[in-house]
């Protein structure tokens, strides 16, 4: 049972998670691979209107995205942006990244490869992982300027295409416990994370929302967070 403070709670993080940045021209968008093709449609949709000249879709495979993107995240990101009309020429694959930090990294070597002088990203990601996009490519490429963004829905609507509540506020409790303890193991920036905001964390965690946290680290979290 998802109860009205659970609810609340969570409106609460998804709030946080969400940068409120305004997509403005860049020089390449970047589509963090996921289970979510809707980062694919939203960088066609900033490619169509001229807020990137340039598209990089950056993934290999996982767990949760083997058998649906068999050919690996980045392809089949690429392949749905053709299918919405962005030519073959405008699109660069990174199909190895594992995680968001590979995103980055290996994202950043490709264009340098390509001779691409890059002075802003345009980085797209999951609604609910829109921070830690920002938090991780701030520590790995701090010399750029980086726009952070996603697909434009509510919390409701989001939930809707996922098809399970309890599973969309487990993923944004484990996007916040890596807010807050991967940034002393060096993964991304520090950011002031509102007290309101941990307080609802640690209500979401003691009521059970804790299937994305990592393993054993839930108390080091919470203890982060208080000071």
């Amino acid at each position: 049972m998802i109860s009205t403070q659970d609810w609340a709670d969570t409106r609460r993080l998804w709030d946080y998670h969400q940068m409120g940045h305004t997509p403005r021209p860049c020089s390449v968008a970047i589509g963090l691979g996921s289970h979510d093709l809707g980062v694919a449609d939203t960088a066609a949709e900033l490619y169509r209107t001229g807020m990137a000249p340039l598209l990089v879709f950056t993934g290999a495979t996982s767990p949760t995205t083997q058998e649906r993107m068999p050919r690996g995240e980045a392809v089949h990101y690429r392949e749905r942006a053709l299918d919405l009309g962005v030519p073959s020429s405008a699109v660069l694959v990174e199909p190895r990244a594992r995680n968001t930090g590979e995103n980055i990294r290996f994202s950043r070597e490709l264009l340098e490869e390509a001779g691409v002088d890059v002075s802003s990203v345009l980085l797209i990601s999951k609604p609910y992982e829109e921070r830690r996009a920002y938090a991780t490519a701030r520590k790995l490429w701090p010399e750029v300027e980086i726009v952070s963004t996603s697909s434009p829905m509510t919390l409701d609507e989001y939930v809707d295409s996922i098809g399970d509540a309890r599973l969309v506020i487990d993923m944004l409790v484990g996007a916040l416990q890596r807010l807050l303890i991967y940034p002393a193991q060096g993964f991304m920036i520090s950011q002031q994370v509102p007290g309101d905001v941990t307080e609802a964390y640690e209500r979401l965690c003691r009521h059970g929302f804790t299937s994305r946290l990592l393993r054993d680290e839930a108390g080091q979290a919470r203890s982060q967070a208080r000071r």
